[in-house]
């Protein structure tokens, strides 16, 4: 009894070392942040340097960090079933994913697309044709933001309760820092809605979604109208549901699910 206990102690222990050397942190340095980028990374337990993976860059919500979506579901889970490398960036805390016209140690897109997503390249052998991003809130309007900024470098991408545009209310949640004061049409330059028309005539499908029940859902509803009346192919989800972890765990299976059919 004694060495049946044992054994099945070394197997649990076994299976929590597998899951935890599939994770690790990536750690990004660039004259375009404050400070050094900390990632989480989850590698499909399938993963190999001999092969190329497709990728999934998670950004999280306002106030968060690079451990939020590991915090909300079990991203290894989702590794591990679409095989799939998924990454966590920080977003330091406010950034809103953008490039600031006004702080020159805050340009996220910037950083994106020059040192991070190509270091992540190269050091996880990710597949160039199949990389997604998404992300929830400030995350969500990140993720469709750096899509549509630069559609070529995606396959797709998705929101989840995302702010996909400003309004004078915004300030509060740290855009006013980096854009200034409240300008409309200053501040529509760096929005979902103000960058839309970027992948008009394209086969760039995306997908996003919102709870009937939160505070963006107007605005998400706005952005799908838009994206009917100029035949942009976006598919909007609908659903009961708030500004809430409860929601995003429920709502992020639909990403996976959309990303992994368009690998395939």
């Amino acid at each position: 009894m004694i060495s049946k206990t044992i054994s099945l102690s070394l197997i649990f222990m076994l299976l929590i070392l597998s899951s935890l050397n599939a994770q690790e942190l990536f750690i990004c340095q660039s004259s375009n942040i404050p400070y050094p980028d900390t990632a989480q990374v989850y590698l499909p337990k399938s993963y190999t340097e001999t092969q190329k993976y497709p990728a999934v860059f998670m950004l999280h919500g306002w106030a968060g960090n690079y451990k939020q979506w590991g915090k909300i579901t079990d991203l290894q889970a989702y590794a591990d079933q679409y095989e799939m490398v998924i990454i966590c960036p920080n977003g330091f805390y406010d950034s809103w994913y953008l490039d600031s016209p006004l702080d020159a140690k805050m340009q996220f897109e910037t950083f994106f697309f020059n040192t991070f997503a190509p270091k992540a390249i190269v050091k996880y052998k990710l597949d160039k044709s199949n990389l997604f991003i998404t992300g929830l809130s400030m995350g969500g309007h990140g993720a469709l933001y750096l899509f549509l900024k630069n559609p070529d470098f995606f396959r797709s991408a998705a929101s989840t309760s995302g702010g996909l545009s400003f309004t004078a209310k915004t300030a509060r949640f740290g855009v006013a820092k980096y854009l200034g004061k409240y300008n409309s049409g200053t501040w529509e330059k760096y929005t979902v809605r103000g960058n839309l028309l970027n992948i008009k005539g394209k086969n760039k499908p995306f997908l996003f979604d919102c709870g009937t029940e939160d505070f963006f859902y107007k605005r998400n509803l706005e952005i799908y109208q838009l994206c009917q009346k100029h035949s942009i192919s976006a598919e909007f989800i609908a659903q009961k549901g708030n500004h809430s972890r409860t929601y995003w765990k429920k709502s992020i299976g639909k990403h996976f699910e959309f990303f992994d059919k368009l690998a395939k």
